[in-house]
């Protein structure tokens, strides 16, 4: 059995996204938990993990972010064929490899069918993560993106999300490298997920640097493939480097904003162009513009 489970943080948004997309992808064994967010995402979490943990026959637990919308029908036939392999505890539709802290997306990202729907600019929708290279999935990774995780009963049953990380990023971080420290594997899936989310790579840059420097100290030195020394977060100033990858992740959103504005003009352009009375005064337009393509070259040949 394959379950489903959302910390509802936003019920607005788990009735118009989570909700129905999990209700396509699900079986009619599966079990969904769509419980009242407690206190921080980590806690949250966990609870969704013991519920689903008190179930013999569990093959899955499914974690969906209230605006993450399932749109893969074969989503739980993609679950089982990539969790065949018992090493491999924890999915997800987006991560990433050479992941050195939060800011997962300067790794080499790895990710399935993702599509961005956003209300900015009118509007409209991008492919995920379009502000950087992805390659496609799967792919083995250091994490995968907490909008969508996927867990093996193994992990839902020996390893826990920190709530101690109160800020809300990096838990997703976090978990992955409590999984691959204890020697199992972590993968994206090809599967297909819609977004809806703000332009905003990061929507509080403060709270992010803070969250940033908390999982870099927790890690201190004991970032898988990095042996301790290796990664002297003391030496390299935290708050310097958090704050260097918030204007990253800042840069990020102002291209994705940029990209929105163009597919906004477009949008307005196809529509202007496509409507009777354009089609009409065509001739017009034509001949105006050969009138004044005359005039100028008149103008130009001087008296």
């Amino acid at each position: 059995m394959i379950a489903f489970g959302c910390a509802v943080s936003e019920s607005e948004a788990y009735f118009r996204y989570a909700g129905p997309g999990i209700r396509r992808a699900a079986e009619p064994d599966s079990v969904i938990f769509p419980y009242a967010a407690v206190g921080t995402i980590g806690r949250s979490y966990n609870l969704l993990l013991e519920a689903a943990a008190a179930h013999d026959g569990l093959e899955a637990l499914v974690i969906v972010h209230p605006h993450t919308e399932l749109a893969d029908p074969e989503l739980c036939t993609k679950v089982r064929a990539a969790l065949a392999d018992p090493d491999v505890a924890v999915l997800g539709c987006a991560g990433a490899s050479g992941v050195h802290n939060i800011a997962w997306w300067d790794g080499e990202v790895s990710c399935g069918a993702v599509t961005h729907r956003y209300v900015e600019h009118g509007g409209g929708e991008l492919p995920g993560f379009a502000w950087t290279t992805t390659h496609p999935a799967p792919a083995e990774v250091d994490i995968v993106d907490g909008f969508l995780m996927v867990l093996s009963p193994w992990a839902v049953r020996n390893v826990r999300f920190d709530e101690g990380l109160v800020l809300g990023h990096g838990f997703d971080l976090d978990y992955c490298l409590q999984v691959r420290a204890a020697g199992r594997k972590v993968a994206t899936a090809d599967l297909c997920v819609i977004q809806h989310r703000s332009l905003k790579v990061v929507s509080d840059l403060e709270l992010w640097v803070e969250a940033h420097i908390a999982v870099a100290r927790k890690w201190d030195g004991r970032m898988p493939d990095h042996p301790a020394g290796a990664v002297d977060w003391r030496r390299r100033a935290r708050r310097a480097e958090a704050e260097r990858e918030a204007a990253r992740a800042l840069a990020y959103a102002k291209r994705l904003a940029a990209d929105a504005r163009l597919e906004e003009l477009e949008r307005a352009l196809t529509e202007t162009t496509g409507t009777v009375s354009w089609r009409v005064t065509t001739p017009l337009r034509k001949l105006n513009k050969w009138r004044r393509s005359r005039l100028e070259a008149h103008a130009g040949a001087g008296p």
